[in-house]
C-alpha cells in the first residue's frame, strides 16, 4: 500500500512526526555499526485508563497505513541535516534516504479486542534503527485511539444498548487529527454515529446531525421561501404551501394546548418551515432557541402536522438546555396526547435528542429506566477524555539480536519484562476470558483443557489454571512490510468490540470500583540479559509493569540468564507492595 495509492497513508502519520531523541539515537545506532542488528520492541499501557478494567485496543489501521508508506523525502533528511551536528557523515543521510519499513514485522492486538496492562498492544521487530524511529509515531498513533474508543465502550455501557449516541466533539477536540481521531474511535467504541463529515468520508463512520440555533435565529418570520409549495409524499396530487398550511395547525395546537396562536416565535416557525421544505422527510426541530413551551413545542407540532397531511412524518426534536430528563418526559406525554387527539399514531414515536455538555453522570441520568429521550450527543466529554487525557502508552525494547533487554530504573513500575513473548488468553466454558497469560514466544501453545501454572499479579504462589478455551492474542499483522491479510473493517472492529465486552464479566466490566483483570505468566517467564549491581538500598523490586506476568523462582538446578541468580519476576500493579528478590 504506497502512500500515492492510499491518501491516508501520509495524513496518518509522517515520518518526522517524532521526537528527536529518535534521530540523534539513529545516529549513534549506525555511528556504532549497528543500524542492522534484529531488534524488538513492544507497546503497552501500565494501568487501565479511567479507573476501569479494561481498555480497547485501536489505531491498527492508522498504524499500518503508516508503516507501509514510511519513507523519509529529501525535505525530511534535509531538515534532520539542519539540526544534527555538522560535522555528521553525510553517509548517514543517505542511509536514512533508503529507509523504509521492508524488513519490519508486526504482531498486534486485533482492533476491537479487550487490552489489559502488560499485554502488548504490538510487538514490532526489524532492524535495531529503523523500529528504533518508529516509536513515537507508533505511540501517537494507538495511545488517543485506545483512549478514546475505551472512553467511547464506557459511555456505551451507561447508555445500555438502546439509546442511540451521537459523537459530536470535532468543534471541541484538540485539532483537526485529535477530531478525525475521536469521531473513528468513539464509533469503534460503540457510538452510533458521528457529525464530522470527514470522518464519513475518510473512514465509513456514518454521519448524522440536526440544525443549529443560528439557523433558527437568522429567520424573522417575513422571509417568503422562492418556492413555498411542498408536493405530497406519494408524489401524486398538486403542491400545497407548507407555510400557510403550518399556520393553520398552528391554531390548533395553540389551542390544544392552551397557548395564545400569537406566542409561538414567527421566525422560529419560518426556520422550521424552511427545514421540512429542504428535509421533508427527515424533518427534525430545535426546541429551547426562544421557549420550548410557548414556541419551540408548539411551532414544531404544526410544522410537523402539516407534513403529516402530505404522508411526511417528522423524524426528531433536540433539546440543548435545561433538565433534559424532565423536559424529555414531558414532551414525549405532549406527543402522545396530541397523538390521539389528531389521529396521527406516528406523533407518539417522534425520537427526542438530547445534548448539552453531557458526561457520565448525566448520562446515567437520562439512560435511567423511563427516560423518554432516544438519541444523546455528546462532544467534549468523550473526544477530551477529561477524567484521563492520555492512556501512558510506552514502547520498549525487549530484545536485540534474540537477546532479551530489560529496563530496571529506580522506579519498579516503569520496568520491564525481557525477552519476546507470545500472549494468550484463557477463557472459560461460557467464552468468558478468565485471565491473560504471557510466555516465552519459543514455549510451546497452551491448549485448552491443559492444566496451566500460572503466576498472577504479586502472588506468592502459582495458581492452577484449565481453560476451556485459549486463545493467542497477537496476531501477524505485517510481515517483512507486507500485509498478511486484509484488515477488517472500521465496522467489523466495532462488532469485535461490542462482542469482546459482552463476554466480559460484569466484575470487570462495571465502570466504578471493578475487580481487576488478572495478567499471569509462566514460570519460564525469566530472562534477564544481564546481572545489575544494586544500589545497597535497593535489594528487591518488582519487574513486570502494571498487570504484567509473574514467573515462580529458578528452582534446584534451574539457571535464569543473569548470571546463575535465581529470579523470579514480580508484577508492579499498583497497590503489589510484593517483592520478588533478583538478587542474592
Amino acid at each position: 500500500m504506497a502512500a500515492e495509492q492510499d491518501p491516508e497513508a501520509r495524513a496518518a502519520a509522517r515520518p518526522l512526526l517524532t521526537d528527536l531523541y529518535q534521530a540523534t539515537m539513529a545516529l549513534g545506532y549506525w555511528r556504532a555499526g549497528r543500524a542492522r542488528d534484529a531488534a524488538e520492541f513492544e507497546l503497552f499501557f501500565r494501568r487501565c485508563p479511567f479507573g476501569g478494567a479494561f481498555a480497547l485496543a485501536a489505531g491498527l489501521r492508522d498504524c499500518v497505513r503508516f508503516l507501509r508508506a514510511f519513507r523519509l523525502r529529501d525535505a525530511d533528511v534535509q531538515f534532520l541535516a539542519s539540526v544534527l551536528p555538522p560535522d555528521t557523515d553525510p553517509a548517514f543521510f543517505e542511509h536514512l534516504r533508503a529507509l523504509d519499513c521492508s524488513e519490519v514485522t508486526v504482531r498486534a492486538l486485533p482492533e476491537g479486542s479487550l487490552a489489559f496492562p502488560g499485554v502488548p498492544l504490538l510487538q514490532v521487530s526489524g532492524p535495531l534503527l529503523v523500529v528504533q524511529l518508529l516509536e513515537t509515531p507508533l505511540l501517537c498513533l494507538v495511545s488517543y485511539a485506545s483512549l478514546v474508543a475505551t472512553n467511547a465502550a464506557r459511555l456505551r455501557l451507561i447508555a445500555g444498548p438502546e439509546k442511540r449516541l451521537l459523537e459530536m466533539g470535532l468543534r471541541r477536540a484538540q485539532g483537526p487529527d485529535g477530531g478525525l481521531t475521536a469521531s473513528t474511535y468513539s464509533y469503534l467504541g460503540g457510538f452510533d454515529s458521528s457529525s464530522n463529515v470527514l470522518a464519513g468520508q475518510l473512514r465509513g463512520v456514518p454521519v448524522a446531525g440536526t440544525l443549529a440555533h443560528s439557523f433558527v435565529t437568522s429567520f424573522s418570520g417575513s422571509e417568503v421561501p422562492p418556492d413555498p409549495m411542498l408536493a405530497p409524499a406519494a408524489g401524486e396530487g398538486p403542491g400545497v404551501d407548507l407555510a400557510a398550511k403550518a399556520q393553520v395547525w398552528l391554531e390548533q395546537v395553540c389551542a390544544h394546548l392552551g397557548l395564545g396562536v400569537q406566542e409561538p416565535h414567527p421566525g422560529e416557525r419560518a426556520a422550521f418551515v424552511a427545514y421540512a421544505l429542504a428535509f421533508p422527510r427527515a424533518f427534525q426541530g430545535l426546541l429551547d432557541t426562544y421557549s420550548v413551551w410557548r414556541s419551540g413545542l408548539p411551532n414544531f407540532l404544526a410544522v410537523a402536522l402539516a407534513l403529516g397531511e402530505l404522508g411526511y412524518r417528522a423524524v426528531g426534536v433536540r433539546l440543548d438546555s435545561g433538565d433534559l430528563l424532565q423536559q424529555a418526559q414531558e414532551i414525549r406525554k405532549v406527543f402522545r396526547a396530541a397523538a390521539a387527539q389528531f389521529q396521527v399514531p406516528w406523533l407518539e414515536s417522534v425520537l427526542i435528542v438530547v445534548s448539552n455538555n453531557i458526561d457520565e453522570e448525566a448520562l446515567a441520568r437520562l439512560a435511567q429506566e423511563g427516560s423518554e429521550v432516544n438519541v444523546i450527543g455528546i462532544g467534549t466529554s468523550v473526544v477530551t477524555c477529561p477524567q484521563q487525557p492520555s492512556l501512558g502508552g510506552v514502547y520498549k525494547l525487549v530484545a536485540v539480536g534474540g537477546q532479551p533487554r530489560m529496563k530496571l530504573t529506580e522506579d519498579p513500575e516503569k520496568q520491564t519484562l525481557p525477552g519476546s513473548k507470545a500472549a494468550f488468553r484463557l477463557l472459560g466454558s461460557d467464552g468468558s476470558p478468565l485471565m491473560d497469560m504471557l510466555q516465552l514466544a519459543e514455549e510451546p501453545v497452551p491448549q485448552a483443557g491443559q492444566e496451566l501454572r500460572v503466576w498472577p499479579p504479586g502472588a506468592q504462589e502459582p495458581c492452577t489454571v484449565r481453560p476451556a478455551q485459549v486463545e493467542p492474542l497477537l496476531r501477524l499483522c505485517l510481515q517483512q512490510g507486507q500485509l498478511c491479510e486484509p484488515l477488517p473493517s472500521l465496522a467489523e472492529s466495532r462488532a469485535l468490540a461490542q462482542l469482546s465486552l459482552s463476554r466480559l464479566s460484569p466484575e470487570h466490566r462495571r465502570l466504578r470500583s471493578p475487580a481487576q483483570y488478572q495478567v499471569g505468566g509462566r514460570p519460564t517467564l525469566s530472562f534477564c540479559p544481564v546481572r545489575p549491581r544494586p544500589h545497597p538500598a535497593h535489594r528487591s523490586c518488582p519487574l513486570l509493569p502494571a498487570g504484567g506476568a509473574v514467573r515462580e523462582a529458578a528452582g534446584p538446578g534451574e539457571q535464569s540468564v543473569c548470571g546463575a541468580v535465581p529470579l523470579r519476576l514480580g508484577a508492579g500493579l499498583t497497590g503489589n507492595n510484593t517483592n520478588h528478590s533478583l538478587f542474592p
